[in-house]
């Protein structure tokens, strides 16, 4: 079922970026209908063109699966101990998740850093950013070694980069590309970046650790690696923050689907830092 969902084209999903347009707004559109999961999420029936609506032209909403959208808003209101002013998004190009998260965390006051190791991609962060409502800063910076100091941030999401096997109905070239040893030329990256995730949140924050993969060399095994180097942290249920969501597992972390959520394969493991 995977491996034929894998071969229907994709729906175009659009984001109602919060605090600058509603999916309502949205919905008023031609071939236009919610989202299955997302509240800000509204589908285009084929042949619906998202650059023929005024919200998206004017980036007060953009194209977005919904299953990132799902990542972004479970970070968002995972539970934390203590303040919520400052959030950081760690691989942020080329910007959807970081323009979400940027809405989100101006409906609360926080402040969003989106770093982009990449300047051309830094460039693309800042443009999906523009126009929002509250405080923001894009650095072009190496995730790996953070421009900032330790325990800077109340909330972190690191989207690390994988082989992209988990949107393979918009990619489908990559199926004569990849080859199994891309997996060994990305673990360290990905260890990197969440390693330094961990060490950029305070204690009593929360971290998300987000990839298109289903690999579970890209998702659990990276996970379960870091933190074993980080034993003053722990896992978080992701699944009550995805609500309305079936076929989530046993937990605590959440691995999306398209033959079972429409969604691109989108993993996520929510992290609180206890010491």
């Amino acid at each position: 079922e995977l491996l034929r969902a894998d071969n229907e084209r994709p729906e175009v999903t659009l984001v109602a970026r919060p605090g600058r347009a509603t999916a309502e707004e949205l919905l008023g559109e031609d071939a236009a209908v919610a989202g299955r999961w997302s509240p800000y999420a509204v589908r285009l029936a084929e042949g619906g063109e998202p650059g023929a609506i005024a919200a998206v032209r004017d980036g007060r909403a953009g194209v977005q699966d919904e299953g990132s959208q799902l990542v972004a808003i479970a970070l968002a209101n995972a539970p934390l101990d203590g303040p919520d002013r400052r959030w950081l998004d760690g691989c942020a190009g080329p910007g959807g998740k970081a323009a979400l998260l940027g809405a989100l965390a101006a409906q609360r006051g926080a402040a969003l850093v989106a770093s982009e190791k990449q300047t051309h991609r830094a460039g693309l962060v800042a443009r999906a950013l523009e126009g929002n409502p509250g405080p923001y800063q894009v650095i072009a910076a190496d995730g790996t070694r953070p421009a900032w100091r330790p325990g800077s941030f109340d909330r972190v999401l690191v989207d690390v980069p994988c082989t992209g096997l988990g949107a393979l109905r918009r990619r489908p070239e990559a199926r004569w590309r990849r080859r199994p040893e891309d997996l060994e030329g990305f673990a360290p990256l990905q260890r990197g970046l969440l390693r330094s995730a961990l060490e950029s949140v305070r204690v009593g924050g929360v971290v998300g650790y987000a990839t298109c993969s289903p690999h579970l060399a890209e998702t659990r095994a990276v996970v379960a690696d870091v933190l074993k180097q980080h034993p003053d942290s722990d896992l978080l249920d992701a699944r009550p923050l995805l609500p309305g969501v079936p076929d989530l597992g046993e937990g605590p972390d959440v691995q999306l689907w398209p033959h079972l959520h429409g969604t691109d394969a989108m993993y996520l493991a929510l992290i609180r830092r206890t010491g």
